[in-house]
C-alpha cells in the first residue's frame, strides 16, 4: 500500500531524522513525505561545509547548517519552500515517473515545466531552476528527495550560498540566485498549502490510491537518536583534515576536491568532497588512495583499475598534473 506523510516540523535536524527512519523501514509499494525547513542551508554528504555556505553569517542569523545523507550540491530552505521525498522499492525506482509527479501538480496551475542537468527542474519557457533533487540507494530501498522553490527569500539564499567558482563558470551564471526563480511568480494562486495538496492529488493519479503513514509505527526513540547525529557537529562539519596536496577540478559528475596527507611517499589519507549525485564516490576515491605511492603513474593506476567512469575521469586529470 502506498502511504503519504506530511509534517509541521521545521527543525532539518528531526526532518531529515525522520526521512533516513523512512528509509530504512521502507516496505513495498511508495512513501510520499512532504516538508520543510526554517533558515537552513542544506549541504551534500560529500560536501566541503566552509566552501559551500558562509557559516558564520548563517548561524549569527539564526539560520542552521545541515547535511543530509545523499548526493549532490548546497541548497537554502525556508518556509517558502517545500521539500519532497520518495520513498519505494528499488525496483520501482523510476525518475520520470517520479519527478512527473512534480510537473503534473506544477501544471494544474498552468505552469510547463522540464528535467535538465543531473537534477535539475526547470520553467520550460525560461530555463529557470526551481527544483534540485538528489538520491540515495540501498540494497533493496531507494530515495528521491528534492525542493520546490515557491516563496523563496533568494536575498538569503544568495547571502548564505557560496558555491564554488567553477560550479558558477560551467553554469555560465554569474551568481547562485540569478538561475532560480519561485513558481508563485507564476501564478499567485500557487501557495505552499495549494501546491501541497497538488502534489497529495498527483501522487494518487501517478501511483493509485495511498493511506496516512502512521505516526504510532515510528520509533520515538530512534528518531531522536538519529535527529542528535544530524545535529551533533562532527556530522555537520566533519573534520578537515592535514594535508600538504589539494587538486580541484570540474568534471561532467560535478565539482570535485581532493586533499592528499604524502608522508614518506606515500598517501598516509586521502579526502575527497565532491557534489558529485553519486554519494558513495568519494569514499571510493578515498579507500583507492589511501596507502597508495604517491605519484601520477601509481595513483591513475589504481583509479583506473577500479572500471568507474568517474575514476577514469579523475585518472585523465592526475595524469595532466605535477608531482
Amino acid at each position: 500500500m502506498n502511504r503519504f506523510l506530511s509534517t509541521d516540523c521545521v527543525d532539518p535536524y528531526e526532518n531529515l531524522a525522520l526521512e533516513e527512519l523512512l528509509f530504512e523501514t521502507q516496505g513495498e509499494g511508495a512513501t510520499f513525505y512532504l516538508w520543510q525547513n526554517e533558515r537552513t542551508v542544506v549541504i551534500g554528504r560529500n560536501q566541503n561545509a566552509w566552501r559551500e555556505c558562509r557559516v558564520e553569517m548563517l548561524e549569527s542569523e539564526d539560520g542552521k547548517l545541515a547535511r543530509r545523507s545523499s548526493g549532490g550540491g548546497a541548497v537554502f530552505h525556508d518556509l517558502g519552500n517545500l521539500n519532497f521525498t520518495f520513498l519505494l522499492p528499488k525496483d520501482n525506482y523510476d525518475l520520470v515517473r517520479q519527478l512527473g509527479v512534480i510537473q503534473k501538480a506544477a501544471a494544474k496551475f498552468g505552469i510547463d515545466t522540464s528535467f535538465t542537468g543531473r537534477n535539475d527542474l526547470v520553467l520550460t519557457a525560461t530555463g529557470e531552476k526551481f527544483s534540485g533533487n538528489a538520491f540515495r540507494f540501498s540494497g533493496t530501498t531507494a530515495l528521491h528527495h528534492g525542493t520546490i522553490l515557491i516563496s523563496a527569500d533568494f536575498s538569503r539564499l544568495g547571502r548564505y550560498l557560496a558555491p564554488s567558482q567553477m560550479k558558477l563558470e560551467a553554469k555560465g551564471v554569474k551568481s547562485v540566485v540569478s538561475r532560480v526563480t519561485n513558481l508563485g511568480m507564476q501564478n499567485p494562486a500557487l501557495t505552499v498549502a495549494t501546491m501541497k495538496q497538488a502534489l497529495m492529488e498527483a501522487f494518487e493519479e501517478e501511483y493509485g490510491a495511498y493511506e496516512p503513514h502512521s505516526w504510532d509505527l515510528i520509533d520515538k526513540e530512534k528518531l531522536e537518536q538519529k535527529r542528535q547525529t544530524y545535529a551533533s557537529w562532527e556530522w555537520k562539519f566533519g573534520t578537515t583534515p592535514a594535508f600538504n596536496v589539494s587538486l580541484e577540478n570540474r568534471f561532467e559528475f560535478g565539482c570535485f576536491e581532493l586533499l592528499l596527507n604524502v608522508k614518506n611517499g606515500v598517501v598516509e589519507s586521502a579526502t575527497c568532497y565532491t557534489d558529485a549525485m553519486d554519494s558513495t564516490l568519494a569514499q571510493r576515491i578515498e579507500t583507492m588512495l589511501t596507502g597508495c605511492v604517491y605519484g601520477s603513474d601509481a595513483l591513475c593506476n589504481r583509479l583506473i583499475n577500479s572500471g568507474g567512469a568517474e575514476e577514469k575521469a579523475i585518472a585523465d586529470f592526475l595524469a595532466q598534473q605535477t608531482f
